[in-house]
C-alpha cells in the first residue's frame, strides 16, 4: 500500500498545522507571524536591503483600509491586518502563477484563511462588502510597492493596479526592515485589535 504524502507542516509553536484540513487550534499568531515577516512579496525582486516581506505588507494594507474606511470596527481592520496570514504556510505567489496553478490555491487559501479568522474570533468568510474594501486597500499598497521597491512605471502600475488617491498615500513611503523589527510591529498591532474586540 503506498504511503499518503505528508500535508503536514511542524510550526515553531510545536502545532502540527494540516494544511488539507486545518483547525484554528493548530493556529497561533507566533507562528503566522515569524511566518510572514520571512515571505517575500514580488519574488524579492525588490530594491532594498532586505526583502519586503508579507507582514510588512499586511501592516501596510491595515492602514490603507483603516484609512479608507475611518469607522472600521477593530474585527474589521484585524480582518484586514490577517488578509494574507495563509501564506505563513503557503507561501506568497504572484498573480500569474496563481492563475498558472488555478483554483487547488485559491481553495487552499480559502480553508487555511477560515481557520485563522475563527481563531481569532472573526467570521470564518468575511462579508463581500468588507472584502472589497480591504482588496482596495490592497491594490493600493501594490501600487505603492510596484513604484517604490519594484521596478514599475507610474504609467505601468496605473494600468496594472489602478491609480490611487495620492493624498490617501502621500505620507506612506516603504522603508525596508529587519524581519525582527517587523515582526515586533505585526504582532503589537494584532494585540491591540483583539484587545479593541473585547
Amino acid at each position: 500500500m503506498a504511503k499518503s504524502p505528508r500535508a503536514w507542516q511542524r510550526m515553531l509553536s510545536g502545532r502540527r498545522l494540516d494544511l488539507l484540513d486545518p483547525t484554528p487550534v493548530d493556529i497561533e499568531i507566533e507562528d503566522i507571524v515569524h511566518g510572514l515577516a520571512f515571505v517575500a512579496r514580488w519574488n524579492g525582486q525588490t530594491f532594498g536591503d532586505y526583502p519586503y516581506s508579507v507582514a510588512e505588507h499586511s501592516l501596510l494594507v491595515e492602514t490603507l483600509f483603516s484609512r479608507l474606511s475611518p469607522g472600521a470596527s477593530p474585527a474589521e481592520r484585524l480582518t484586514a491586518l490577517l488578509h494574507d496570514a495563509p501564506e505563513y504556510v503557503i507561501g506568497d505567489m504572484i498573480s500569474p502563477v496563481k492563475a498558472a496553478v488555478g483554483p487547488g490555491y485559491e481553495a487552499l487559501d480559502d480553508r487555511l484563511a477560515a481557520a485563522v479568522h475563527i481563531r481569532f474570533g472573526l467570521p470564518a468568510i468575511p462579508p463581500a462588502k468588507l472584502k472589497k474594501q480591504i482588496k482596495k486597500a490592497d491594490r493600493i499598497s501594490a501600487w505603492m510597492e510596484a513604484t517604490q521597491i519594484a521596478g514599475f512605471t507610474r504609467p505601468e502600475a496605473d494600468r496594472i493596479f489602478g491609480a490611487p488617491d495620492l493624498d490617501v498615500i502621500s505620507d506612506l513611503p516603504i522603508v525596508l526592515r529587519p524581519p525582527v523589527e517587523v515582526r515586533n510591529e505585526f504582532t503589537s498591532r494584532h494585540a491591540v485589535l483583539l484587545d479593541a474586540m473585547v
